[in-house]
Formats: C-alpha cells, sequence, structure tokens
C-alpha cells in the first residue's frame, strides 16, 4: 500500500491532466483494487450464510444436492426463480471441485473486486487526477456495506447474492454510457458494447436491479446530449414515462387477498410514510451532498483543472434518479393503496445509484483536497474511515466470527451457539427431517440473523422474517406462510401438548427451541443459547 501511496500523483502536472499512459493507469488501478479488496472484506466481515446470503445459498444447494428440503421447498427456490445467479453458482461448484464454501469465498472476493475496478473507471472519466480517482476507490472500498436510507438495502453485503453480480454490472454500464457520450469512433462502440453486455448480465443476475441499472444509464446518457432540448425535455419525458409506468401497473395489478396485504404491513421499508425521520434524512441528504459537490460547476483552481465534463451529467442523473424514485414512491408505494405492486418493486432501491455516486464524489474530494501525495494521510484515511464501518458491522454479528471462512469454521468450533446447533442438526439428522423454530427466530437474541435452512441444509416451516420477505414478493406463498406463522408463533412459550397440536399436523418431526425453554421432548443436543428437540 505504501508503493501505492507513494506513485499516486507522481507524474508531472501537465500529464495529470489527461496524458498519462492509460496502460500505466490501468495498471496502477489493478493494484490499487487489489491491495483494497482483502481491506474491504476485514472491514466489512464475511458471513456467507446470514440474511440474505443464507436464502440464496439454500437455493444453491438445492440444485446441488436435489434430496436437500423436500417440504416447503417453493420457499427455496423462489429467490431463484427469475436469477441465473443459484444455477451459475452450481455449476462452478461441479466445474472446480472446490466445495461450495471455497467457491462462494472466490465470487465474493472477485465481485468486490470487480466493483472497486469498476469504479475506477467510473471515476477516471470524471476526474483526471490519480489522487481524485484513488480517493473515491478508497471511500467505496471502506464504506461498502453502507446501508441505503431505510430500504433495508446495502450498496453491497457481506455475503454473496445475486446483486454481488449485478452491482458492479450496474457500474460498468454506467462506464458505457459514458463512453457513448464522450467518446466517437471504435471507442464509441466498444461503449456501446460494455453497456449492453452489462445490462444483460445483470438482468440474468437480478433482473429488478437491472431495470434500475438500465434506467439509470439511459438518464445519463440523455442528460449528457450537447443538446439543450434533449437535455431538458428528455429528462422531462423519462420523469413522465416512470410515473406513467408506475400508474399502469397499479392499475392493472390484481386484486390482494386480507392474508397477502397483511403480509405486505411487515414490510415497512417500503412505504416511505412510515419510516423513521433519520431514514428519510438518508434521502434528501445524498441528493443535496451531491447537488453541492458534484453538480456544482467550480470555475477556478485544482478541482477545476482535475474534473472533465462527464462529472456533472452523472451527478445530474444521481439526482433525477433520486428525485423520480422518490415521487414514485410517495405516490404509488402506499400502504393504504388497494394494491401494492408498485410497492413490491421497491422503487427506493434505485438509491444504490445515488449512494454509489455520493462516495465517488466526496472520494475524489477526500483524495484531493486532504490526502493528496501524504502516505501517512492515507493510512489514517483508511483506518478511520474503515473503523467507523467496523463497528456498525460488529454490531450486526456480535456473536459471530467476524470472518466466516470455509477453513476456520472446518477446524474450530463456530462462535455462535446457534450456528453449532445448527451444524449439530446437518451431521446427526435424517435429510427428510422438518424442522420447526420460533417463527422469528432470526431476530432472537445472539442468533445473528443466521440462516437455518443454508446451515442445517433441513427443511423448516416458512419464518417470519427472511421467508416472509419471499412470500411479500409472491402472493401465491401466502397460504403456507400465514399457516406456518401460526404453528410457530411463541413456540418457545408454549406446552408441550400445544406444540404436538400445531406442529404435528403440519408433519414437522423437530424443533429448535431456546435454552430456556421448559419441554419434556427428547433433546438430544443443547447448548447455552439453544437445543433441539425430537418431537416425535
Amino acid at each position: 500500500m505504501a508503493t501505492l501511496v507513494a506513485s499516486i500523483d507522481s507524474q508531472p502536472a501537465s500529464e495529470q491532466v489527461g496524458r498519462v499512459s492509460r496502460k500505466n493507469e490501468h495498471g496502477f488501478a489493478v493494484l490499487l483494487v487489489s491491495a483494497l479488496t482483502p481491506f474491504t472484506v476485514v472491514v466489512d466481515g464475511y458471513h456467507p450464510y446470514a440474511e440474505d446470503g443464507g436464502l440464496y445459498m439454500t437455493g444453491v444447494k438445492r440444485l446441488l444436492d436435489p434430496a436437500l428440503y423436500p417440504h416447503d421447498t417453493a420457499f427455496v427456490l423462489e429467490p431463484a426463480r427469475l436469477s441465473l445467479f443459484a444455477p451459475v453458482v452450481a455449476w462452478l461448484v461441479r466445474l472446480t471441485h472446490l466445495g461450495l464454501p471455497v467457491v462462494l469465498l472466490a465470487l465474493h472476493l472477485i465481485s468486490i473486486w470487480a466493483t472497486l475496478f469498476a469504479a475506477w473507471l467510473l471515476a477516471s472519466r470524471c476526474w483526471t487526477s490519480r489522487s481524485a480517482r484513488a480517493g473515491a476507490v478508497l471511500l467505496l472500498a471502506c464504506w461498502l456495506t453502507l446501508p441505503v436510507a431505510g430500504t433495508a438495502l446495502t450498496l453491497m453485503d457481506p455475503y454473496l447474492t445475486a446483486r454481488s453480480f449485478s452491482t458492479p454490472c450496474m457500474v460498468l454500464a454506467l462506464v458505457g454510457a459514458l463512453d457513448i457520450m464522450e467518446q466517437s469512433g471504435p471507442a464509441r462502440r466498444l461503449g456501446l458494447l460494455l453497456w449492453v453486455a452489462s445490462i444483460v448480465f445483470a438482468a440474468a443476475m437480478h433482473p429488478l436491479m437491472a431495470a434500475y441499472a438500465l434506467g439509470a444509464t439511459l438518464m445519463l446518457i440523455c442528460l449528457g446530449s450537447p443538446t439543450r432540448v434533449i437535455r431538458v425535455w428528455g429528462t422531462v419525458a423519462f420523469a413522465a414515462a416512470a410515473l406513467a409506468l408506475a400508474a399502469c401497473l397499479q392499475s392493472i395489478a390484481n386484486p390482494e387477498s386480507a392474508a397477502y396485504s397483511r403480509i405486505v404491513m411487515t414490510r415497512t421499508y417500503w412505504f416511505p410514510a412510515q419510516w423513521r425521520w433519520y431514514e428519510l434524512v438518508g434521502l434528501a441528504a445524498p441528493l443535496a451532498t451531491i447537488a453541492i459537490a458534484g453538480w456544482v460547476d467550480v470555475n477556478r483552481g485544482s478541482l477545476a483543472e482535475s474534473s472533465t465534463q462527464a462529472h456533472r451529467p452523472l451527478a445530474r442523473m444521481a439526482i433525477a434518479v433520486g428525485a423520480i424514485s422518490c415521487t414514485v414512491a410517495l405516490l404509488f408505494a402506499r400502504a393504504g393503496s388497494p394494491t401494492h405492486l408498485v410497492a413490491r418493486m421497491q422503487p427506493l432501491r434505485a438509491f444504490q445509484i445515488v449512494y454509489l455516486v455520493l462516495l465517488l464524489v466526496l472520494g475524489t474530494k477526500l483524495g484531493q483536497l486532504v490526502l493528496h501525495r501524504c502516505a501517512w494521510r492515507w493510512a489514517l484515511a483508511a483506518t478511520l474511515l474503515g473503523g467507523i464501518m467496523l463497528v456498525p458491522e460488529r454490531a450486526a454479528f456480535p456473536n459471530s466470527n467476524h470472518l466466516e471462512l470455509p477453513w476456520t469454521t472446518r477446524t474450530t468450533t463456530p462462535q455462535n451457539p446457534w450456528v453449532q446447533a445448527f451444524l449439530w442438526v446437518r451431521a446427526n439428522t435424517p435429510k427428510d427431517a422438518l424442522f420447526a423454530l420460533d417463527a422469528d427466530y432470526i431476530n432472537l437474541p445472539g442468533e445473528d440473523a443466521q440462516c437455518f435452512r443454508a446451515i442445517a441444509e433441513r427443511s423448516a416451516l416458512p419464518d417470519y422474517s427472511k421467508d416472509g420477505g419471499e412470500a411479500s414478493i409472491a402472493p401465491e406463498l401466502t397460504p403456507a406462510w400465514t399457516l406456518a406463522q401460526a404453528a410457530q408463533q411463541g413456540l418457545g412459550t408454549r406446552t408441550d401438548a400445544d406444540r404436538l397440536a400445531a406442529l404435528s399436523p403440519l408433519g414437522v418431526s423437530w424443533v429448535v427451541l431456546q435454552a430456556g425453554a421448559q419441554t419434556n421432548f427428547d433433546c438430544p443436543y443443547s447448548n447455552a443459547a439453544v437445543k433441539v428437540c425430537r418431537l416425535r
């Protein structure tokens, strides 16, 4: 890292204004991104079977072993229904013979590397100085798991999901769009190819995020047009089309059952009107910051000399996309609407693009105005900025190993007692067993959102949190989810007779209870947090 810092802005000033060899710049970018990738993992942690990572990995494991999850299989398959993510990961596991844990870690590292390198390419289209580009990538690397307002979304997750692939594709699509605007001849054709390929690959992984990336890049091309009429009226037409599409979708949506409406109401992050005040600030503040730091023209000084014209349409695109998505959400993503199709599409997810641009803009200012060529400043900035994100990441998984790496989980006992119990289940129960846990077990103290199905490799009745999210997206899962919630609600405080009455008709053969739960069932495994009991 010290060598990289020493090479920042080491060229003569005249070369910093676009005359540095592109080969040398790409070489520097590869070294910088390669150094920051493991640093990012150390800051963010790695939890391959937690939260949404567990949902996706359950689908991958089902493809690798079709005998797994014979019960409530629809909840296992739902995350992969419109995505090639699970088949691609399963294919790589079979091709490499490395095993799923190693492939997951490798793909996670690749996705981070690709995102940071794509960010460098995007920054290189907007800022000519190395310090600006390096600052942008450094800030993104330090804050890659930054929460996106109140959307229950982060820029990237500390585990592998379909968005791990769609995110770098989104950034590359922005790069391609800028090349279409700024270049000519073969360079423009390459930009068009990059744009199309990125959108297509993103759509194969995560169609919804690809749709938002497509809209953002089209808006960027419109705002980068040299013709004022296209810039103004094209933006107006784009906004009108987005509102018209949302209105059309809302009007043709199928009627919703009362049971499904109750599921929708559990996803409060869909509805901005139900957000807390500071979550709303998370929408307004980035737009204002981009407007001040990235949109306002700087007419003199080193900042003006080190910026290209491309940073202005990029900033304006982020503001326009943010404003349009907010308008759509406020008008159509309302709890009281008769249908919630637009809310289900979560238009505020487009703020992932806004937050990305925000970090790039702020990072360039950090590199230009503060860090320069001073090695200790870069080291201090990485330490402080990484530490800011490390604290909440540890708070999110306080009872789990910060880095759940394949070799550590094979050779040492996991720190999390829930994970210990899930691993015992995998080793000591039949594949066709059906388990019940507390309806919202994933949010219980000490559980750390570790996914039972992904770790235990056993079927389980649908849970409130993650499976509830699947049911909210796929209304056909409503009956099964509703039935499971009634059977598992307050499972730890019930009597054994009540548990049998609720769970036996559903075919449940095992239960996982908190350690303090009273039961006379045979419980062959227990630890300080949880016990695994045979229901019959």
